[in-house]
């Protein structure tokens, strides 16, 4: 890993002495020109990335323990994914913008500290109180993701940003898609005190290695803006620029149709005649890791300026996807099929908008991801409650057909804006 590093930093080094590709971003955190990222450096951002993005998704399958543990209602324990998504979503307006005024490599290493102690105080939690509040603390802090993405956008060569992207996305998928899985192993081997307790050890541990292979930020030119125009910034980014605000809708309506998916299909799987256990549903969380990792090339493919054709293709795939899904009550073998495109189409989207939208301007590229995330939590938020309440009176069926009515709209609204 040193002499990859090594040999990395003198490429760059060499490249920026003569005439390289430097992108002019004022105000950026830049730290390359036109050399290419090393793959170990890739692959450590998604792996971070995926272990961050984990922390908010382990309490999904811990509710009934957390429950039993704390002497809350069961109609009331919801509160601790409410408490988690509503602090992340202000992490990602309040936190991520900070990315394109201070150093970048200080604000994840910091963030991950933190987001470290607030795990321990979950697993050590003696109280309802303490628990919600290290909750919320996990939260927010988990918006690290966001800025090491844009992070490593700005570390690479524009020729291989798309690339980058799609591996550093694949991670935060196949952190998102494990974590209720392992969640469930690791409370029945030893309760749902270790999930915490575990994930705050591997964060450090992943603190100690990005300190070692981070490279430095190179200084800004001029002064960077207070932390009060930069969060009025980021709203004008949203009314300035087209492509964030069509490739933001986008983002809303897949991640409708991938949490309309993921929410409500521990129903008909659970329910007679199925009936499969909570390890049993967990392991389809395998079949989207398949789907995520084969998007991962949707980022070569808008480094070579076919973005729109690919998200085209894959809003085909995604509103396609929903006639095998609807047969989960059925057959599983079709349901996993249905589920791998399913997955597949989202994430070729999510790559490739944010390789489009990361290329506008560098030197906003952290408050372009704030934003374009808020889409994305509102589309998880609105099929969240959307499949569960539709199920609750119209069955799979009717979950599967609203999953392909929001499909087709993402469809019509990428045709419409097209050009």
């Amino acid at each position: 890993m040193e002499k990859a590093k090594r040999e990395w930093a003198t490429e760059v080094k060499d490249d920026e002495s003569g005439d390289s590709r430097r992108e002019s971003d004022a105000g950026s955190n830049r730290a390359v020109g036109g050399a290419a990222l090393p793959r170990f450096l890739v692959l450590l951002f998604a792996v971070a990335c995926g272990a961050a993005v984990a922390n908010i998704y382990y309490a999904q399958p811990l509710l009934d323990d957390l429950a039993v543990a704390f002497g809350m209602a069961h109609a009331t324990i919801g509160i601790v994914i409410t408490v988690t998504q509503i602090c992340y979503a202000m992490g990602l307006i309040l936190l991520v913008p900070l990315g394109d005024r201070v150093n970048q490599r200080r604000l994840i290493l910091g963030q991950m500290l933190l987001s470290a102690l607030s795990l321990a105080a979950v697993g050590l939690a003696p109280t309802s109180a303490v628990l919600l509040a290290g909750i919320a603390a996990v939260g927010l802090l988990a918006v690290v993701t966001q800025t090491l993405v844009a992070y490593a956008a700005t570390l690479a060569s524009a020729a291989e940003r798309g690339r980058v992207i799609g591996l550093v996305t694949s991670g935060i998928v196949i952190g998102i898609l494990l974590a209720r899985t392992v969640a469930g192993v690791m409370t029945d081997l030893a309760g749902w005190r270790s999930v915490y307790l575990g994930s705050a050890a591997l964060t450090l541990l992943m603190v100690g290695i990005l300190y070692r292979s981070l490279p430095n930020a190179v200084k800004r030119d001029g002064a960077p803006l207070s932390y009060a125009r930069l969060l009025r910034s980021v709203f004008l980014l949203l009314a300035q620029e087209r492509i964030l605000r069509i490739r933001g809708v986008l983002a809303l309506l897949i991640f409708t149709a991938f949490s309309t998916l993921w929410t409500s299909l521990v129903l008909p799987l659970g329910a007679p005649p199925l009936s499969l256990t909570h390890s049993e549903i967990g392991a389809f969380g395998l079949a989207g890791v398949a789907g995520a990792l084969a998007a991962a090339k949707a980022g070569r493919l808008a480094d070579r300026g076919r973005g729109q054709r690919t998200t085209g293709v894959a809003l085909g795939l995604l509103l396609a996807s929903w006639l095998p899904i609807g047969f989960a009550e059925r057959s599983l073998g079709v349901l996993i099929v249905g589920i791998v495109v399913l997955d597949f189409a989202v994430q070729a989207v999510h790559v490739t908008n944010q390789s489009l939208i990361l290329s506008v301007r560098p030197e906003s590229r952290s408050r372009l991801t704030a934003v374009y995330m808020v889409f994305y939590s509102i589309g998880s938020a609105a099929g969240s409650i959307a499949s569960t309440a539709i199920y609750a009176y119209e069955g799979w069926t009717g979950v599967c057909l609203f999953g392909a009515a929001v499909s087709a709209c993402a469809l019509l609204f990428w045709a419409w804006t097209r050009r």
